[in-house]
């Protein structure tokens, strides 16, 4: 078996309400989806959606790096994961998201090919159910509380609540929150390194009464270095995200006990290679971890749930942003159940296909 086309697509999804954070403004999606296809007739699909703040990355410096990925992977195994990770590292360093999109896409077609779910031929069984959180992005604290209350008569069991802009007033954002939606829903927190080190110490001591279950990436992912100190001072559990990309950065996270938990992300790890490496870095180190994403669709989050049915140390699910859309292209793949619970379809790979004709209207390129 072996690749012989490879096809980018820009992926433009509109968000049904601006989606904000201490990192930025953004009301639609730009994504890039990616087919790859084989000499045999079967194909995959990956996605990502690269973000400047965080990955460095644009729709545009995608179909750039693809195209330049592409060449050099059209006419190789698919299945041989490792060797292409390393060939798409030694090709050109970072660009983690379009890396990732072909990742995922490759895993996926093997998977056809082996007649197995994703999740399967990952070695993964599923053996636990999976509920999402819903975000409430930053905004005036009225407005926050006001969308926390929807986020509670939604029937979520968790909500996460984007803050960073400012301690003494993210505090008082949590207050308000919390005694607007009692203690029968679980809030987690989001500072997306908008903290100082004293900042984030003194804000997450001022939260504590507040039940928050864990607080992700409290200072600018920078000073990774300092995060035992907010940590060792913290009432409340620390979660790297932004610090954490690869197996790399999660063995020095965890030798220098710098954070409680991971947050792994395959757009920022370049794909489910070294998610997996990640994966086993925090199971041997008895790490709890969650998957999350960026703004990706249900084809995404597909790979997102197979992943997380690998470990029992994926613990914490923030699978919510294909509910922020104002369209849904992906047919198959994963699906919101009434309580929020999430299921995957028994089909191989990731039992994924997109709609036609919202390929027809995207902008693209087939490299052979």
């Amino acid at each position: 078996m072996k690749i012989d086309q490879i096809e980018i697509y820009h992926a433009v999804l509109k968000l049904k309400q601006p989606f904000i954070t201490s990192l930025g403004y953004r009301d639609q999606a730009d994504n890039v989806f990616v087919r790859v296809r084989t000499d045999q007739g079967i194909d995959g699909w990956g996605e990502c959606s690269p973000y400047p703040p965080i990955n460095g990355e644009t729709v545009k410096t995608c179909f750039v790096i693809g195209e330049l990925l592409g060449h050099q992977l059209i006419g190789r195994n698919p299945s041989l994961h490792e060797e292409n990770s390393d060939l798409m590292d030694s090709v050109i360093f970072g660009n983690t998201s379009i890396k990732s999109a072909l990742d995922i896409a490759m895993h996926d077609l093997a998977a056809k090919a082996d007649g197995l779910p994703l999740y399967k031929y990952l070695g993964g069984e599923i053996t636990k159910t999976i509920h999402t959180d819903y975000t409430v992005s930053i905004a005036p604290v009225k407005e926050m509380v006001a969308n926390a209350i929807k986020v509670q008569e939604a029937g979520f069991p968790v909500m996460k609540v984007k803050l960073g802009n400012g301690g003494p007033l993210d505090v008082e954002r949590i207050k308000a929150i919390r005694d607007a939606v009692g203690y029968n829903i679980k809030i987690r927190i989001d500072a997306n390194q908008g903290w100082k080190i004293k900042e984030a110490i003194t804000a997450l001591e001022e939260m504590s009464p507040y039940n928050i279950q864990y607080c992700e990436e409290p200072i600018n992912k920078r000073n990774y270095f300092r995060l035992k100190k907010v940590k060792n001072n913290s009432p409340i559990k620390i979660m790297a995200d932004e610090c954490l990309s690869d197996h790399y950065d999660a063995s020095k996270l965890i030798k220098w006990q710098l954070c409680d938990h991971f947050n792994i992300k395959l757009g920022k790890s370049s794909g489910l290679v070294k998610a997996q490496k990640i994966i086993k870095e925090a199971e041997e180190a008895a790490v709890h971890m969650q998957i999350g994403g960026f703004l990706e669709s249900r084809l995404l989050f597909t790979a997102n749930c197979h992943l997380a049915h690998t470990s029992d140390m994926v613990k914490y699910y923030d699978f919510d942003s294909p509910l922020f859309m104002q369209e849904d292209p992906i047919m198959g793949g994963m699906e919101y159940q009434q309580d929020w619970e999430i299921t995957l379809p028994d089909s191989p790979g990731l039992g994924v296909d997109v709609d036609p004709t919202f390929l027809e209207k995207s902008k693209s390129i087939f490299i052979k």
